[in-house]
């Protein structure tokens, strides 16, 4: 005989809540714009792109203030307030890590602010595909690539052909130059907060702090991965609140709306894993299409970066299967 709990039920009829897109706005990081002051060309110390002269002032961000835009959230975890299926509420606190980025310039850097200690050529780098069977948390390690098109060493997926002219050829034409790259393959467990971790790598990575909005290309861009850590007050027995998602952001947003001092980088693919039931998914909005859309446009442009991101094909492959 099959038990059921108040949280297997539908939604109430008429309901136009959807869990999901709240989700979706909560996670959203705002980036705060202001007028960005002409670079100058390098001094002996490194850390600054070729400018033209001519090059005025010009609003945008630099890209510490989208880790800092993290700062609380890597603390605490983003609140997300939740419906359940009886009509009771609760806050579901959700924790960001870096599951993968890809930082493309629109000029070429020095040598002296480009890191080139670190360039590892696919045939050395375990598979992004390499996972162990009884592995349920989506891998064990994780590998950190940095590279620039104008070395004729991209690095763009651990599976590519190592084709250098094709794709230093590719990677110029299409996206910018390559400065940077991360494929985050450790399991969840291990993995440190977002902002942890990329106060990890500007370490050695200046340009992930210092690089501005104006810089960088629209290909740029970054996967968050977002898993529960806790909820207010404690909800048992809702298997429902277990969903993880995997939320795809640009890193060179452009303004919208009214407000003129603040740039929102929503996302614009999501891949889930474990959204079970109706709690996520309301039949009485456009959730599902939303789902496949997003899941879909996570696909594409993976594919056309040809980018072969660990934690996309960790979702993919189990978020069928039975809860």
């Amino acid at each position: 005989m099959s038990v059921f709990s108040p949280w297997d039920l539908p939604l109430p009829y008429a309901s136009n809540h959807s869990n999901l897109q709240c989700f979706l706005r909560c996670i959203t990081p705002v980036v705060p714009t202001r007028l960005l002051p002409k670079k100058c060309n390098e001094d002996s110390n490194g850390g600054y792109l070729e400018t033209n002269e001519k090059e005025r002032d010009e609003e945008g961000y630099s890209l510490s203030e989208v880790w800092e835009s993290y700062r609380e959230w890597s603390a605490y975890g983003v609140d997300v307030p939740i419906v359940l299926n009886n009509g009771d509420c609760v806050v579901q606190y959700y924790s960001p890590s870096l599951s993968a980025m890809q930082i493309y310039t629109f000029k070429p850097f020095s040598s002296s602010f480009r890191g080139l200690g670190n360039m590892v050529k696919p045939e050395n780098v375990s598979s992004c595909n390499d996972d162990d069977d009884d592995d349920d948390d989506g891998g064990s390690r994780s590998e950190i690539y940095n590279s620039s098109a104008s070395s004729n060493d991209s690095c763009l997926s651990s599976e590519a052909a190592w084709d250098e002219d094709s794709t230093q050829t590719n990677t110029m034409d299409q996206c910018g130059y390559l400065y940077y790259q991360y494929n985050e393959m450790a399991s969840p467990y291990d993995r440190v907060p977002l902002q942890v971790k990329m106060n990890e790598l500007g370490k050695h990575y200046p340009g992930l702090f210092d690089l501005r909005s104006t810089e960088i290309s629209p290909y740029s861009w970054m996967a968050i991965a977002w898993y529960p850590v806790y909820q207010i007050p404690m909800a048992t027995n809702v298997k429902e609140l277990s969903a993880c998602f995997l939320t795809y952001h640009p890193l060179s947003g452009s303004r919208t709306g009214s407000n003129k001092e603040e740039i929102s980088l929503p996302p614009f693919a999501v891949v889930t894993f474990k959204l079970f039931g109706t709690l996520w998914i309301n039949p009485e909005t456009s959730d599902k299409d939303t789902i496949i859309c997003q899941q879909t446009a996570a696909s594409n442009w993976l594919r056309q970066l040809q980018f072969q991101h660990h934690d996309f094909n960790f979702f993919m492959s189990r978020q069928f299967q039975n809860p």
